[in-house]
């Protein structure tokens, strides 16, 4: 049994970590195609792209699918656009992969979403959770996997009103397809009355050094309730500055990056202490969960094919999580792996239960619904772990 496995250089150089497993030349294969940012301002997500390579060599250890092989091939884009083109070019044209998977970043898929539309290539589980992915007939190719950013922006506006007496809402969001959804649910809920409620919107480019002067900017503008939509590296920034400059308002996070290896541990548990999130994922540092079946079940694929992962790292437990509903959509193939009928069982997930995700929540997904994720639980971090609270909730329907 040979693995292919080319380590990940710097900068933008591809980097396959494939789970490629061969035992004869003719063994049949199916080829998955995926761009990752191994490098770059969201390299903090690398992690996902290596559990997923590490979960696919762990199906192939157990035999595969039907009778065939996995051959995850991953590639560096950077988060960067042109290259994610690139890269998924060449996965198409060159490696002639079967189908895409869980390409992250919403700038990224949002490059490639038309070129892989038009080949009808399944393009699925993308790692973004911008609400354009839902529309069908845009997008019939194409599958989110993770609640919708809009649909979360909705459910702390409601929050914020039912809980903050006279709030004033300050917004920072990432300037791309993934930020401005947060705006965008907020106005959902606010109508009118966004004037008289939100202080001041400010965007951060992910080539920023910092996010300081917004940070300041929406203090400044009398804010008492914020609403930070970033990846991590920036979250992690705006939780030591609001933290540095005293100001305690609401603390809203984006659940992209409330991971407590990834983000709070970074910034500092002290000082978010108090934040707020929504989360569809069991929290690996929640002790609620040291005896759960499912947990369980991750903690022994980590120990075995991700032995130096930071098990405190919720991206992990992503991982594990939309690469089980791969798995799953592969199963139902029935050894039909034509793209016609892999995005047909991508469309077939029917109370689909997995190990790592909330009890309640269940992925269901049909030819007119690809969101497959849509409930959230509310959770505050307590400087040691993110505690729920609450009954499961939806957003509005716009």
């Amino acid at each position: 049994m040979i693995t292919r496995r080319a380590a990940v250089t710097s900068g933008f150089a591809a980097a396959t970590l494939g789970a490629t497993t061969r035992t004869r030349a003719e063994t049949p294969t199916v080829k998955i195609g995926n761009t990752m940012p191994y490098s770059g301002p969201a390299s903090t997500y690398s992690v996902i792209g290596r559990t997923e390579s590490a979960f696919f060599k762990m199906v192939n250890e157990q035999g595969g699918v039907d009778g065939h092989m996995i051959d995850f091939i991953s590639y560096d884009d950077g988060y960067s656009p042109p290259k994610t083109v690139e890269q998924v070019r060449r996965l198409v044209e060159a490696d002639k992969v079967d189908f895409c998977f869980q390409n992250l970043g919403t700038p990224c898929n949002s490059a490639i979403a038309e070129y892989l539309n038009h080949k009808k290539i399944p393009h699925l589980f993308v790692g973004s959770g911008a609400s354009k992915w839902a529309d069908i007939k845009k997008y019939p190719w194409t599958m989110g996997f993770q609640p919708g950013y809009r649909t979360e922006a909705q459910i702390y506006a409601k929050y914020m009103l039912q809980e903050v007496k006279d709030p004033k809402l300050g917004i920072l969001y990432q300037n791309d397809d993934f930020g401005k959804d947060y705006p965008t649910g907020v106005r959902d809920i606010l109508g009118d009355k966004w004037d008289q409620i939100v202080t001041r919107s400010n965007s951060y480019e992910t080539t920023d050094p910092t996010i300081d002067s917004q940070i300041v900017d929406l203090k400044n503008s009398g804010a008492n309730v914020l609403l930070v939509a970033a990846i991590p590296k920036f979250a992690a920034q705006a939780i030591r500055k609001v933290y540095d400059l005293n100001w305690k308002p609401t603390f809203l996070m984006t659940n992209v990056a409330i991971s407590v290896g990834g983000v709070i541990t970074p910034a500092g548990p002290e000082k978010a202490v108090g934040m707020l999130s929504t989360a569809y994922l069991k929290d690996p540092t929640d002790p609620i969960f040291n005896d759960d079946a499912g947990m369980k079940e991750w903690r022994t694929f980590m120990a075995k094919y991700m032995p130096d992962g930071d098990v405190t790292d919720a991206s992990y437990v992503f991982a594990y999580a939309v690469s089980k509903t791969m798995l799953q959509v592969l199963k139902q193939c029935g050894g039909d792996f034509s793209r016609a009928n892999v995005m047909k069982q991508a469309e077939s997930l029917h109370d689909l239960e997995l190990p790592v995700v909330l009890p309640g929540i269940k992925v269901n997904t049909s030819h007119t619904d690809h969101r497959p994720i849509t409930s959230m639980q509310f959770m505050k971090w307590d400087g040691k772990t993110w505690v729920r609270f609450g009954d499961l909730l939806t957003g509005a329907t716009v």
